[in-house]
Formats: C-alpha cells, sequence, structure tokens
C-alpha cells in the first residue's frame, strides 16, 4: 500500500485530529498520554528522543517506545531530534513500526540544544534539513513531519516552510514564536505568522503557543486556518483541557496515578506532572512543596497528593461563596492555566539575582566567576576550590564512535562502552580501561593445555550382578 501524504494522510491515518498534545521531554509520556486521550486530546506526540542514542542503546528503545504494545495509544508520533541525515534515517527505521508518523524537532530552543546542534539551532541550515527530509521521505513507510518555530520576519518563515514541504514534510506544526522566545519570559505567540505558513502550503498545519483553554483552541483555529491545535503547558496544567472543563485537581491527579499503576514510568515524570497540576494549591501551602519534592516512591507521591486534597476541602468549606484570591480566574483548587508574569517596566533585578537563562547565556559567552547559580553556589559550599570558569575546564577529546569523552590511555581511542564492545570483537586489550579480553583468553587456553587428559576408561565386560557402572565425569546431563 503505498505511503498516504498530506491531508489524505491527516484525515485517514491521523483521523482529522484537531487536539494534539505537544511532545515534551520526560512529560509526554505513556501514562500521560492515555490521561490526555480520555479528556479530548485526538493526536499524541512521544517526547522527543535522541535519535543517535535510539540507534545505539537498546535499552533506551525499550524504555520509550519498545516498553509495551497499548492500542489505546494511536495515533501516535513519534519526535526525533537529529542534525545527521543517515542518523536520523537509521532511528526513524527503528521506530516507524511502533508509530504513524515521524517528526523531526526543529523547534527545541533551550541550550542543550544549542551545544547538541539540534531543535532550533539547525533553522538556519537548509541544505542539511532538506538532505535529513529528502532521505527519510523516500526512506521510511510512514510519512515525515515537523515542528518549527518562526523567524522574526514572516516572509523568511514561510520561505522555511515551503522548503520544508518541497523536500518530503507531510505535516508541519508551527509554534508561533522564535528561538529567542523562551525560558520564563517568552512573550505571545504570533498567529500572523502560522496563518501566513497556512496560505502558502498544501499540507495539513497545526498551530502551536497561546493555548490555555477550549476558548483559545477555537480562536485558533479559526484567526490561523490551521487543520490543528497542539498544546504543551495548558495541557500539562490542565489534562482536560480539550474537553472545556477545570476540574478539581486531585480528580485528575488520581486518575494520572491509576494510570502510572498500569503503566509505569520513572518517579522523576510523576513528580513534575504533580507539581505542574498542584502548582497553585503548592503557593498556597508551600509546606507541601518539600514533601513532594522529596518523595521516593509512587506511594510517597500518592500520599503528598492525598493530603493536598485534604486541605482544599477543607479551603472549599472556608471559602463558599467568596472569591478567588491572588488573582487567579478560578480557585487554587481547580484545573486552570498557569500564565508568567512579564516583566515589569522600570524594575530592576535586586543585586546577584539571575535567571538560569542568564547565567547559562553567560557561560556561554565566556561567563563571570562571581555570578553563579543556587547549584553552583552548594557545590561551592562543597568544595572552595571547584571553578566554573569554563575557560578552565579540561577540554576532553571525544570517542571516535559515539562522541562521549574518550579515556586518556584508550589503545582504540574511544569510551568506555565502545571500547569495551571493540575490544570484544578483536579479542584484544585495553589496559588503559582495564579490559583484558586476549590476556584472559591466552590463560584459559594456557590452564587448558597444562591440565592431565582424561584417560578413557576400557571397554567393559557384562556387569556382574549387583555391581555399579564406573562412572567417568561429574555433573548432570
Amino acid at each position: 500500500m503505498p505511503k498516504l501524504q498530506g491531508f489524505e494522510f491527516w484525515s485517514r491515518t491521523l483521523r482529522g485530529a484537531r487536539h494534539v498534545v505537544a511532545p515534551m521531554v520526560d512529560q509526554s509520556e505513556l501514562a500521560w498520554r492515555l490521561l490526555s486521550r480520555r479528556h479530548g486530546a485526538q493526536l499524541c506526540y512521544t517526547p522527543m528522543l535522541h535519535a543517535q542514542v535510539f540507534v545505539r542503546d537498546a535499552n533506551y528503545r525499550e524504555e520509550n517506545l519498545y516498553c509495551e504494545v497499548c492500542p489505546e495509544d494511536r495515533p501516535l508520533i513519534v519526535q526525533f531530534c537529529a542534525n545527521d541525515p543517515e542518523v536520523f534515517v537509521r532511528a526513524a527505521l527503528l521506530a516507524q513500526d511502533y508509530c504513524d508518523a515521524i517528526d523531526l524537532n526543529l523547534g527545541c530552543p533551550q541550550m542543550i540544544a544549542k551545544r547538541g546542534h539540534y531543535g532550533a539551532f539547525l533553522q538556519e541550515e537548509w541544505d542539511l534539513l532538506e538532505r535529513m527530509i529528502l532521505l527519510a521521505h523516500e526512506k521510511l513507510a510512514v510519512p515525515i513531519t515537523c515542528k518549527i518555530r518562526v523567524f522574526p520576519d514572516i516572509d523568511k518563515t514561510v520561505r522555511y516552510a515551503q522548503m520544508l514541504e518541497k523536500a518530503g514534510c507531510q505535516l508541519l506544526t508551527v509554534h508561533g514564536r522564535t528561538k529567542e522566545q523562551k525560558g520564563p519570559l517568552p512573550g505571545p505567540a504570533s498567529w500572523d505568522h502560522i496563518r501566513a505558513v497556512r496560505k502558502a502550503v498544501s499540507i495539513p498545519v497545526f498551530a502551536n503557543g497561546n493555548i490555555q483553554c477550549l476558548g483559545d483552541v477555537q480562536r485558533c483555529l479559526q484567526d490561523t486556518g490551521a487543520q490543528g491545535v497542539m498544546s504543551a503547558e495548558g495541557n500539562l496544567h490542565n489534562p482536560a483541557l480539550f474537553e472545556g472543563r477545570s476540574p478539581a485537581v486531585w480528580e485528575l491527579a488520581e486518575e494520572y496515578l491509576e494510570l502510572v499503576h498500569q503503566h509505569p514510568c520513572p518517579l522523576s515524570y510523576v513528580r513534575a506532572h504533580l507539581f505542574k497540576l498542584w502548582h497553585h494549591t503548592l503557593q498556597v501551602h508551600q509546606q507541601f512543596r518539600e514533601e513532594l519534592a522529596k518523595a521516593k516512591t509512587l506511594e510517597d507521591a500518592a500520599a503528598v497528593s492525598r493530603a493536598l486534597r485534604l486541605r482544599c476541602q477543607e479551603d472549599m468549606a472556608k471559602q463558599e461563596g467568596e472569591k478567588p484570591v491572588d488573582g487567579l480566574p478560578l480557585f487554587h483548587w481547580v484545573c486552570q492555566p498557569y500564565v508568567r508574569s512579564g516583566p515589569r517596566e522600570g524594575s530592576r533585578e535586586p543585586s546577584g539575582a539571575r535567571s538560569k537563562r542568564a547565567l547559562e547565556e553567560e557561560e556561554e559567552a565566556g561567563g563571570r566567576p562571581e555570578l553563579l547559580s543556587k547549584k553552583q553556589q552548594k557545590k561551592k559550599l562543597r568544595n572552595p576550590h571547584k571553578t566554573f570558569d569554563p575557560s578552565l575546564k579540561p577540554k576532553y577529546a571525544t570517542c571516535d564512535q559515539c562522541g562521549n569523552p574518550k579515556g586518556n590511555r584508550c589503545v582504540f581511542s574511544l569510551c568506555r562502552g565502545c571500547c569495551k564492545k571493540s575490544a570484544f570483537k578483536a579479542l584484544a586489550d585495553c589496559p588503559g580501561h582495564g579490559l583484558l579480553f586476549k590476556t584472559k583468553l591466552e590463560k584459559s587456553l594456557a590452564w587448558k593445555g597444562d591440565r592431565p587428559q582424561l584417560q578413557e576408561p576400557p571397554p567393559s565386560g557384562p556387569e556382574e550382578p549387583g555391581s555399579c557402572p564406573e562412572v567417568v565425569g561429574s555433573g548432570v546431563a
């Protein structure tokens, strides 16, 4: 059967999906996707997966995609970050039997994407992106899609989208922010950019940005002409967003925890989801924040959630008939969006107070040693001689195969993991990594050569009554 493309792919394979849950690192795992689908989501993406790691690490594949077959979790799109056409396609070929399409992440604006050279930091390398999409479109049995951020200039954004479509992209998700609009002060997403892209391409377009409630979904579809709307932050604070409901937080928290029991995931994912769901309540009952952060098991996290429910029910009894406080549209125990406040005009940051984003950018530019994050300050207290100046950090040579730091004394110029595989395959030694495959083999052969040979027993005649046959050797057959 030929591969479906464009609008036929969207209408038949994706069932005309309009309500879409975004790919979120460590946050759009199976349990959360199933929760979102129960409450109105029609299409979900996996968390962003690293193509190179997916290719080389079987455990990574097992944990993130191969863990179990779940018919309810369809349609599903697997998203990869990559910067090499061959590696991207190899990863996609390993994943295509478990999803309905493969998505290339061209929208991640975080510092880790800058360091790894992927996501939104590839948006100026059109030749590379064209090769990646062309090869994937040619080799894969499922369609290739892309998620992008916009350029400040609308015309350049349109040309960018048209290039991706021409290369073979069958569906485009447009996040209406630039790669500089990130962190706690992202600013509004531009629906004008999304509308211009939608008019300029002949493939389906999903809009992403400014989605906090069902009303936003409907306005976005009308204003941009997009085929669907993708939500990330809004979905994390209210998984029932696409239903147009704002239920009590504990209702969805308890439902999510039940799904985690059925489809386990790392505890760090669970804690992060509960922090998002209970965000407004934790501003009121702050003593539970540390308890949730210190939860060591799923039951510990569930116990904190139950305690928060009791506190909220007490607050409900006290505040009956009153209005919400702290500028919230609804009471703190109700699922509702979290809107980040922008910078106040004329305000100045206190001396020494810096955002994580500013610290990261200063570190990239050379850094200022007197400005440290809280985490760095704690490390400095434990080790006063520690330095965070990148110019003073040792430069590590990279492994010839995977890019991780290689062993300084490795005979193969590899990291330990790659060295172990190469040394085993070649039956060689690497003293630098303490791997002695050749030496152990030689010792084993010498030991076998020194052993006296067991003599063959003489042929026996007819056994005498009551006698037992001689047993040679030992063990159980």
